[in-house]
């Protein structure tokens, strides 16, 4: 069966592989608090977000029939919930049923399919509730391609004859079985007969004339002959049982591909209440096809960042269409780190069908997402910080083609800045000329102040806002790149009041020197 709520043409993979740098995306743009926050303490709902997300899809139609399903799970989220715990109910009762795919015992597996389909059937008659009384209100042809398969495959009718069939098969009084007698008196050419009405008082009118049954007793301890009767019974429904445990284990499908996709729903649900629960913006994005370096924004702000402080995160806006390279400086702690996640966490949404942190964005799509951000010194490192990043650099150009994009943030600042801006310079160039979309946070000034004098139309410059006064506003906003990164401001901002006013003894040591 085909679900159509991820995809217009086929289901979800839910076996598809992370990406080859899912643990520097997942630290460098700090998604983890994303995916808990989307999934709570639900492990499967957890693997199934952080898998779509990690895997951002390169095609238009594919994107916007996810965000017109969002867009339904937004506006009719009860409905929605309600669907998806009656698949995980259903899913949960039906594993309580002792592993009876894997049976081998015909008389075990019939017993055992037959309790599954009953849970499946009053599932399916929950499910048809939901689709006939609020079908109207979804609009996206992934919602109402999943209503009109339950309408026009599991209507009343339908329901009701496969309750009935069911209940034929447990037998109640017995296993019909007809038989032929073979060579050497073996039984052959089983079948199974449809079982006798239940007697009544006129069963004996009724029945006048008909053929005369007879019947025998085993011993009480005639253990062979109750063997025979054991194997004569599973021959008899061997077929049926066979056509039974293949229904089954379809109708057993349909609800783990539904819970698959449904699942990706919820987290972006859940995430959704949390942020506009705080009074952040959302929008759906605009993805644009080609590779037009188009990447403009108003009001785009860390998610993560939202999600982990009671204070209000500011946002920033961006015009950056026709740009390759986007060199970003300014003083420290001024946001440049966050503007940087901001942006990356915005595209891996939008390539994903999801809303963005934003009040409207708009981007090309890009083929793959790569980041190089700088690492804490690591005591078990077998390099140096140098060669470290070196080495991660030349990881991730083999795995970067044409219409990717990376994210630096004060990579290559741990040798000295003439030697950084020339490794920088190099590796930059190479990008751009590979048709890499680059994104630059660098305290390096001879590497941006290089890029800035030669004016090219193609590289944007953005600065970290600060007032005259020293206040950061965590604004990002367009500049030439400034020589100085105002670490006076760190300085006084670690030891504050006592160098602005300096004991007379540590004064007269500070005017010798």
């Amino acid at each position: 069966m085909k679900i159509f709520l991820m995809y217009p043409d086929r289901n979800l993979n839910p076996d598809i592989e992370f990406p080859w740098n899912e643990n520097f995306l997942v630290d460098d743009l700090e998604l983890n608090r994303i995916f808990h926050k989307m999934a709570g303490t639900d492990k499967f709902l957890y693997g199934i977000v952080k898998k779509v997300i990690m895997n951002s899809e390169t095609d238009v139609e594919t994107i916007l029939h996810r965000q017109a399903v969002l867009k339904d799970c937004i506006q009719n989220s009860t409905y929605v919930r309600r669907i998806y715990e009656i698949l995980v109910r259903s899913l949960a009762e039906e594993k309580k049923q002792y592993f009876w795919f894997s049976q081998t015992n015909p008389g075990l597996i019939l017993h055992e399919s037959i309790k599954v389909m009953r849970i499946f059937i009053n599932s399916f008659g929950e499910l048809r509730k939901i689709s006939d009384s609020r079908s109207d209100e979804f609009q996206s042809e992934g919602f109402r391609s999943l209503f009109s398969l339950i309408k026009n495959e599991l209507d009343d009718a339908y329901l009701s004859q496969i309750g009935d069939f069911l209940n034929t098969l447990s037998f109640t009084r017995g296993v019909p079985v007809s038989v032929q007698l073979g060579r050497g008196n073996e039984g052959e050419n089983y079948t199974l007969l449809k079982p006798t009405e239940k007697k009544t008082i006129f069963s004996g009118i009724i029945s006048h004339g008909r053929e005369k049954n007879y019947t025998f007793t085993l011993g009480d301890r005639d253990e062979s002959g109750a063997q025979a009767i054991v194997e004569m019974r599973n021959r008899g429904i061997i077929n049926i049982t066979n056509v039974l445990k293949e229904s089954a284990e379809n109708v057993l499908s349909f609800f783990y591909l539904l819970r698959n996709e449904l699942a990706f729903y919820i987290g972006c649900l859940n995430l959704y209440d949390s942020i506009t629960g705080k009074g952040y913006p959302v929008c759906f994005p605009v993805p644009v096809e080609g590779r037009g370096n188009i990447l403009s924004f108003k009001g785009v702000y860390d998610i993560s960042l939202s999600l982990g402080t009671s204070e209000r995160v500011v946002g920033n806006d961006l015009s950056a269409d026709g740009k390759g390279l986007v060199i970003i400086t300014g003083t420290n702690r001024g946001g440049k780190s966050t503007f940087l996640r901001s942006v990356g966490q915005s595209l891996l949404m939008m390539q994903s069908g999801m809303f963005v942190p934003a009040s409207s964005f708009i981007s090309d799509l890009r083929i793959g997402l790569f980041t190089h951000f700088k690492k804490e010194e690591d005591r078990g490192m077998t390099m140096g910080k140098l060669d470290e990043e070196l080495d991660r650099m030349s990881s991730i150009i083999d795995h970067m083609r044409s219409g990717s994009i990376i994210l630096f943030n004060e990579s290559f600042s741990a040798t000295n800045t003439r030697e950084g801006s020339q490794i920088s310079g190099s590796i930059v160039d190479a990008l751009i000329e590979k048709g890499i979309k680059v994104l630059f946070v660098s305290h390096l000034y001879e590497f941006s102040i290089s890029y800035y004098e030669k004016r090219r139309r193609e590289t944007l410059f953005l600065r970290a806002e600060r007032k005259a006064d020293g206040t950061h506003t965590y604004r990002i906003i367009e500049g030439n790149p400034l020589e100085t990164s105002h670490s006076e401001d760190l300085f006084r901002k670690i030891f504050g009041d006592e160098m602005e006013n300096p004991p007379a003894e540590e004064s007269k040591k500070l005017e010798t020197s």
